[in-house]
């Protein structure tokens, strides 16, 4: 009993350091990401030559970026209403709730009558009712937004020019709702149908900010409110803050592919136990089979899987960069 108690403690303070080396590290890299993306070249060489007007704009509109983010994450909402919201549906609550309670009811059936252990059961139960239905909402969130921030920068020109070329603000939110399709077409043509009835314009940005809940879309409503309460000129700074959306996306996209082939190793090395135990069980059954029969071959097989967790979410913090 002593070895496997001490065994769980060495555990538990080894993955504790392993946390805590990972997120100074993760941390550190970050700031490094966001001083790129802040324009921290152009800080350095400020010794040498003056910023030109648009280099400055744009590294004080990443700064503003990077303190909206702060204050966007302190007011996010993580309710399944807004969860709703964010997944561009219109389902009220209640019927979402009605239907993923008849969802989590029917897999729990399957699995009572499969014979499943009751603990199992209950297991699945729980996770069904109160994990499926946010994990559903939040990939369908993600990939909305995705769809939305890889025409939003273009969207942004567009509005620039058309508001350089003497059109209102919501005559260019209507025009780029034409011409685009997809979440940015349903948003922009959501806040113009706000305004035709009588919803002030930043309102309508800020629900829309709401909906999308991203830095880029909070600057966007902030721009917005600006500019309809000062009367500044909005096409600077929609050029300047299509310019920061750009450099963002060539850094995540960079950082994607730098990243490639740590996934391709940590997808190799995690299936490479699975595979090799499956060849042992079809050459000798009796040789791996102690693994499940003995008490001390299943703490070992425990032990063994909590640790492959562990290296998959360390390789996993280790190439995890949010830009």
């Amino acid at each position: 009993m002593l070895p496997i108690l001490l065994s769980i403690l060495i555990f538990i303070v080894i993955g504790a350091v392993f946390s805590i080396i990972l997120l100074s590290a993760q941390s550190q890299r970050r700031k490094r990401l966001m001083s790129v993306v802040q324009g921290a070249n152009y800080a350095q060489n400020s010794k040498n030559k003056k910023l030109d007007n648009k280099d400055q704009a744009r590294f004080d509109l990443a700064n503003k970026l990077k303190d909206e983010e702060e204050h966007t994450k302190e007011k996010s909402g993580d309710t399944m209403a807004d969860l709703i919201l964010q997944a561009g549906m219109d389902t009220p609550v209640k019927k979402f709730w009605i239907i993923s309670l008849l969802i989590a009811g029917g897999l729990t059936f399957f699995v009572f009558i499969a014979g499943w252990s009751t603990f199992k059961v209950i297991a699945v139960a729980i996770i069904s009712v109160f994990g499926l239905p946010k994990i559903f909402l939040k990939r369908k969130a993600k990939r909305r937004q995705k769809k939305f921030m890889n025409e939003f920068a273009d969207a942004l020109e567009s509005m620039r020019r058309l508001l350089k070329a003497g059109m209102p603000v919501s005559e260019a939110i209507k025009m780029v709702a034409k011409e685009y399709d997809g979440p940015l077409s349903e948003e922009m043509g959501r806040v113009f149908d706000q305004q035709k009835i009588g919803v002030p314009l930043e309102e309508a940005v800020l629900e829309t900010a709401r909906r999308i809940p991203l830095t880029e879309v909070q600057m966007f409503a902030t721009a917005i409110a600006i500019q309809t309460q000062t009367g500044s000129s909005l096409s600077e700074v929609l050029e300047n803050l299509a310019g920061v959306i750009r450099a963002r996306y060539k850094l995540r996209r960079k950082v994607q592919a730098l990243s490639s082939e740590a996934k391709s190793s940590a997808m190799i090395i995690g299936a490479l136990p699975i595979f090799v135990a499956t060849g042992l069980y079809f050459v000798n059954r009796e040789y791996i089979e102690v693994l499940f029969t003995d008490p001390t071959g299943k703490a070992l097989l425990g032990f063994a899987i909590g640790w492959m967790c562990v290296g998959v979410l360390v390789m996993r913090q280790m190439i995890n960069f949010k830009v």
